[in-house]
């Protein structure tokens, strides 16, 4: 794996939020992009996993938690939805809170509740990405 290999699955994945968009433009529940999401990243094979759980393992004990992240793109990329008037702060804590836990590169989090997606887009890298091979 490497970080190229992980932006350009990014890119990928940023242009089947833009297709989502434009036919369903803003407006509506976060389930329902994901739902689109799931079937526009199906369409382009693009492997996906929705709701995937992450374990909160707390001094060395697994704590029942409700820690879900909207879409797992090939096991490397966190993929966080919102469909609110402006993301804040804490949406952002939050991708990194999932990508800390997992341990995972490399985390999108868009918004579809928005006149256009790559404006509002937020990619995060951890230092997991920032090791990998460049090519």
């Amino acid at each position: 794996m490497t970080q190229k290999y992980i932006n350009d699955l990014a890119y990928k994945v940023v242009g089947c939020a833009i297709e989502v968009h434009k036919i369903m433009g803003p407006g509506l529940l976060e389930s329902i992009y994901q739902k689109c999401m799931l079937k526009e990243l199906s369409l382009n094979k693009i492997e996906a996993r929705q709701e995937h759980r992450i374990p909160l393992i707390y001094k060395g004990e697994d704590l029942d938690s409700e820690l879900i992240i909207d879409i797992l793109i090939k096991d490397c990329l966190v993929v966080e939805l919102k469909s609110v008037e402006k993301t804040l702060p804490i949406h952002k804590a939050q991708l990194l809170t999932y990508l800390k836990l997992t341990e995972k590169p490399k985390g999108l989090l868009i918004n579809f509740n928005t006149e256009n997606i790559t404006s509002s887009l937020v990619p995060i890298v951890t230092e997991k990405f920032a090791g990998l091979s460049k090519e």
